[in-house]
């Protein structure tokens, strides 16, 4: 799965760091490229707030997966290691567990032995604990890692379970950066993303906004 470049980037270079302030819009190839294999696709707010829509309209294991990282082999690799952070602003829109709650996904490229899965060595699944509360649309900042920099007032909420599929080394490069709903959340589950990003070894910061 090759994930394309995102339009409108703004870039900074300070200090050898390097920030992507992004827009991707819905429709566009960009949109549809992070959109990937999503089930059913997001669509614009009914009442008007910035963002991309997830609503599960059925009782089956749909979902969405946004890919914000995809590496194609035409850029420099990060590893485990290199990811400091990885979040997501967003609205969950509807509780009723904490399968409610919209997680991170971090794959690892195959290396032909002892992969997970045919298309990726290892994955790294970052979870809400069932502790935390969250109001029902309640604007939040989910994360795992370093807590993001980000200019808003939102909540700062710790993905803080970590489940594992495969060897998941520090030093294997990372394939696919993904924020995405729980498979086995209910019917009726609503989830409002506005925008997404990572931190690659203090090095490149980026975070893209949903745009309807």
């Amino acid at each position: 799965m090759q994930i394309l470049k995102l339009s409108n980037a703004q870039i900074e270079t300070k200090n050898h760091e390097v920030k992507h302030n992004d827009k991707v819009k819905i429709s566009s190839a960009g949109g549809l490229a992070v959109q990937a294999d999503s089930s059913p696709s997001p669509t614009a707010d009914e009442d008007d707030r910035e963002g991309w829509l997830f609503k599960k309209i059925a009782s089956d294991s749909s979902k969405f997966n946004y890919y914000i990282y995809g590496d194609s082999g035409s850029s420099h690799a990060f590893t485990f290691n290199d990811l400091k952070s990885v979040h997501m602003c967003c609205s969950v829109d509807r509780w009723d567990n904490t399968a409610s709650v919209p997680i991170i996904n971090v794959y690892s490229k195959p290396t032909g032995s002892g992969d997970a899965e045919a298309w990726y060595h290892s994955r790294k699944d970052y979870s809400i604990k069932s502790s935390q509360k969250i109001n029902a649309g309640e604007h939040i900042n989910l994360y795992t890692g370093d807590r993001p920099e980000l200019k808003n007032d939102n909540r700062n909420i710790p993905l803080e379970t970590l489940t594992s599929n495969g060897d998941c080394a520090g030093t294997e490069e990372i394939l696919y950066i993904v924020v995405a709903s729980e498979s086995g959340s209910l019917m009726n589950t609503k989830i409002l993303l506005t925008e997404a990003g990572y931190n690659l070894n203090n090095e490149i910061k980026r975070s893209i906004k949903f745009v309807a």
